[in-house]
């Protein structure tokens, strides 16, 4: 995913997020680190760079929005994923970063008149750019210690990567010492390891031999040869290709360019792309550009685009870095090879999620190096947009040369497929699950149909797994692999069959002994005793996250008028809104969630009541108003928060013409700038403190 691009429509700061907005930053986050990790540690994604790079866009936009959003372990602020289990790690000499991506020829010039004018340049013209070939491979760190390697680290998640520095000797062309007349004390050198489409097609035909399933591509079988720890495929590893292309540490003074660093890589023995050349000017890069992607298709290796660097090392530090890019370097993809084939049949798949996504299934084609015969089609908006028909020729693309997606049809050739026997039927909507016939429900504003059945087989153990997770019912031991080896023993075919376990049942399974089975039935003991927020938490009902449950449980107070609850009372809810409330509704009316609450109660499930809310007491004297706090204040933030709020009043995190006042304190930065231009009322403490008492002498003269 190295390159994979943000950008963004609207970076203005406005007002605070409503619970929806932060509904929504949550599931991008959960589901951004989902696919990093896919992409990062399994080497096995399941989106398109177009579809990663939409959800990254959608974050940023929204966490540039609301600054109070900012969470420095989002993954906007870092690259990759966390290393994967049972990999010693290690931390990189410098943090590893991606790079931007430009998808036309307009986002290339705009990043050249980026650079121009922050090196206050008029002519981007002026700037002079190596251009490299953009690698399809695995980015790895090499640490030699005065010429010899001792370290060879994996990306990991940018600052940590997997050492794999025994797999890595095995390479041909990395070399155990460097041919230097005079070594750097410690020389840190990036790359990319990568599998030439020669070797790749050799041992997908010893691996067909032998009866064992080919690799899907060349990206994925030189990443998943790195991590390989047990039964190591030496063959494999024999058959990479190691790139240079980065000297992070260890550079003489003498080297002042990069394409001066790339030729120092090879005077000491590194193998570095023979295609890397010099543009001076962007216009020059565009043509290389256009070389490269005509020379595509014969070149040794797989690529995806080209690279270019600002060939100065001088200017490439005055420009700097940000949190996970350069500033000085861009990723300009290739577009998508396409290739003619026949949609045979199309298919309902169930994801863990309950999303019903219709599948492609094509007569099998040769496309970007990969033979394909399946392509989510999505949704069903999707398939009537295309006007697609089972029978019709369709040209198909792989998606940043990664996942198969369907382009169009070539309606003018429909005769063909009427002539070899198709009827050229469309497929309507599916109104039911294909795996556990319960209704399929599409929410309003969303595009995917969707299985609401807790019990689904297909959702079972991403159920299992949420119903358990902390914010849940938090029952501890219950991870991943046991859940997996509780359902396909068959001990657990619905989500409340968990409150049925016995000891007995857990201690057969593998690396369960009776310590270990005593303890997971101890801790499912203590979840049958919950809230009601941790409930609806636990029900995995779309829309609801923490606060949401939280909005419910406050308003409603038990499960038993939740579940009479009609559309327009949820709806009413401040912070929910009608396509919540739909979720909810229509979760609770499925007949067989209903069932699975019952019988939870059966086996023990307890709500604990909800304290008795307060008393209403009439206007609080700061309602409605809005605080934001700045600079250092002589009490803790939270302690002037608690008040603010226990007055009636509300604590952002930004200034907007919605704010009342800014409490500043000493060294009080931006926002008290931006509260003058809005014209907004600057506190300091002993005003704020007036305020406060004022307020305190109005709830104790109304008591």
């Amino acid at each position: 995913m190295t390159g994979r691009s943000r950008k963004t429509s609207d970076t203005t700061p406005r007002d605070e997020p409503t619970a929806r907005d932060r509904a929504r930053v949550e599931a991008l986050r959960a589901e951004i680190a989902r696919h990093d990790a896919l992409y990062y540690q399994q080497d096995a994604p399941e989106i398109s760079d177009a579809e990663y790079d939409a959800l990254r866009r959608e974050l940023i936009e929204l966490e540039t929005r609301f600054p109070s959003l900012f969470d420095p372990d989002s993954p906007t602020q870092r690259v990759g994923a966390p290393p994967a289990e049972g990999f010693t790690t290690a931390p990189h000499r410098s943090p590893m970063l991606s790079l931007d991506n430009a998808m036309n020829e307009e986002e290339m010039r705009a990043f050249a008149g980026r650079v121009a004018r922050t090196l206050g340049l008029e002519d981007p013209d002026e700037i002079d750019f190596a251009g490299e070939p953009k690698l399809d491979g695995s980015g790895i760190e090499l640490i030699y210690e005065n010429g010899s390697l001792v370290q060879g680290l994996t990306r990991g998640d940018g600052r940590t990567g997997e050492d794999v520095t025994t797999n890595l000797r095995e390479i041909p062309s990395i070399p155990a010492k460097l041919k230097a007349r005079k070594a750097p004390r410690i020389a840190s050198i990036r790359g990319e390891v990568v599998l030439p489409l020669a070797a790749f097609e050799s041992l997908n035909e010893s691996r067909r031999a032998r009866d064992l399933k080919p690799f899907e591509n060349p990206r994925n079988a030189a990443a998943g040869s790195l991590r390989q720890i047990h039964d190591i495929d030496h063959e494999r590893l024999r058959c990479l290709e190691f790139r240079a292309y980065a000297l992070e540490e260890g550079r003489p003074r003498r080297v002042r360019t990069q394409m001066g660093l790339l030729a120092l890589l090879r005077e000491w023995g590194l193998f570095v792309s023979p295609e890397v050349d010099l543009c001076h000017g962007v216009d020059a890069a565009v043509a290389y550009h256009d070389r490269m992607l005509e020379r595509r298709g014969s070149l040794p290796v797989e690529i995806d685009g080209t690279v270019f660097k600002v060939d100065d090392l001088a200017l490439q530090a005055k420009l700097g870095n940000l949190a996970r890019a350069p500033r000085w370097a861009i990723a300009f993809k290739f577009p998508p090879e396409q290739a003619l084939t026949i949609l045979e049949d199309i298919e309902i798949q169930v994801g863990r999620t309950g999303a019903l996504t219709p599948v492609a299934r094509l007569r099998p084609v040769r496309v970007s190096g990969v033979t394909v015969s399946n392509a989510s089609l999505h949704n069903q908006d999707e398939i009537e947009r295309k006007d697609l028909r089972v029978g019709d020729r369709i040209m198909i693309q792989r998606a940043g040369d990664v996942i198969p997606q369907v382009v169009r049809a070539r309606i003018d050739r429909r005769r063909e497929a009427l002539d070899e026997g198709f009827r050229l039927e469309r497929r309507p909507s599916p109104t039911h699950c294909p795996v556990c016939h319960a209704p399929a429900v599409r929410l309003e504003g969303e595009a995917i149909i969707r299985c609401t059945n807790l019990d689904c087989p297909a959702q079972l153990k991403n159920n299992l797994r949420h119903l358990a997770s902390r914010d849940a019912l938090d029952i501890d031991g219950l991870g991943e692999k046991l859940v997996d080896q509780l359902v396909e023993a068959g001990l657990v075919v619905r989500l409340s069959d968990i409150f049925a376990l016995r000891l007995e049942d857990l201690e057969g399974l593998e690396r369960m002994g009776p310590r270990s089975a005593a303890n997971l039935i101890a801790a499912i003991d203590r979840a049958r005793r919950t809230t009601l927020p941790r409930l609806l938490i636990a029900l995995g009902i779309r829309h609801v996250g923490q606060t949401v449950a939280e909005l419910l449980a406050n308003h409603f107070r038990t499960l038993e008028n939740l579940l009479a609850a009609k559309k327009s009372e949820i709806a009413a809810i401040e912070g929910i809104g009608p396509i919540i409330a739909e979720s909810v509704v229509r979760f609770f009316e499925e007949p067989s969630n209903r069932d699975e609450l019952a019988r939870l109660r059966e086996l023990g499930l307890r709500i604990e009541e909800p304290p008795p809310q307060p008393e209403e007491a009439g206007p609080k004297p700061l309602e409605n108003l809005v605080f934001v706090l700045t600079g250092t204040l002589s009490r803790p933030r939270p302690e002037w928060k608690k008040r603010i709020e226990a007055a009636g009043g509300r604590v952002t995190g930004s200034v907007s013409r919605k704010t009342n006042y800014v409490v500043a304190g000493t060294d009080p930065g931006s926002k008290v700038t931006k509260a003058r231009e809005l014209g907004v009322e600057i506190l300091d403490e002993e005003r704020l403190e007036s305020l406060l008492s004022k307020a305190d002498d109005r709830v104790s003269d109304n008591a």
